[in-house]
This record gives C-alpha cells, structure tokens and sequence, in this order.
C-alpha cells in the first residue's frame, strides 16, 4: 500500500502533457495508484497552479481544466492556514527554498504525508520528516 503522499502540481500537470508521453504514463499511473488507495493529497495552491498552467501552456479548454480540478480535488485537499504561510515563510528563510515550494513542504507536512511527488526538491532528501521523491528521476 502506498503511504500518504502530497502530490505536486508538475504531477498533475504531467497527467495532461501528450508531448512527454513517459512522464504523462508514470503521472497517470501515480494519480490512479493514490486514488484507489485513498492516499493522494494535494493543496487549494497545487489545484490552481495546475488550472493555470494547464490552460497557458498546454492550452487545455478551461473547461476540461475546470472539471480535471474537481476530479483532483476528491483527494484530501490541504488548506493552508496564516500559520502555514508564516511556516513556508520560515522554510523559505531558513532553507532558501522559494516561497511557493516552502508553502507546498509545509502543506505536506500539515497534511500528515509522509512523502512529496515532486521535481522540484532534490530526490530522496528528507526535509522536515518529509520524504521527497521524483518519480521522473529514474525516466531518459
């Protein structure tokens, strides 16, 4: 079984892509593999990150969008509260992370995961008892 994992917006943002047809697979295949298990985790940041990014660069119809955002949001969503900002602001100071990562480690965090979907930490670290994982790391 999975464990509890946060899975950032270039997952699915990845789920969408056609032009990389392995990282859209591998991103398909960890969003159904969370979904059966009940373990996936995202954030109110990652939903609208992916809303944007889909419709600008890839241009999927806001519509499609809007709808991929309600079948994303049936994972458990993390809301981040003042205190997380102040938090991420923390991480972000300390580790020299940007602000909007440090927000997504905090949500992580607060979500009770204990493991990070992302490419954007260094893979296999562990920050603030979360396990960071790049499922693309390992891709040509």
């Amino acid at each position: 079984m999975s464990a509890r994992s946060f899975l950032d917006t270039n997952i699915l943002v990845y789920s969408d892509d056609e032009a990389l047809p392995a990282k859209q697979r591998r991103a398909l295949d960890l969003i159904a593999e969370h979904r059966r298990a009940r373990t996936g985790v995202v954030s109110l940041q990652v939903l609208q990150e992916y809303f944007v990014t889909v419709t600008r660069k890839l241009r999927i119809d806001d519509r499609t969008a809007r709808r991929k955002v309600e079948l994303f949001a049936e994972f458990d969503v993390a809301s981040p509260s003042v205190g997380d900002v102040l938090a991420a602001i923390d991480l972000h100071r300390l580790h020299g992370f940007s602000f909007w990562d440090a927000l997504i480690l905090r949500s992580a965090k607060e979500a009770g995961c204990a493991v990070l979907l992302t490419e954007d930490f260094q893979d296999t670290r562990e920050i603030d008892g979360i396990r960071i994982s790049n499922p693309f790391s390992k891709m040509k």
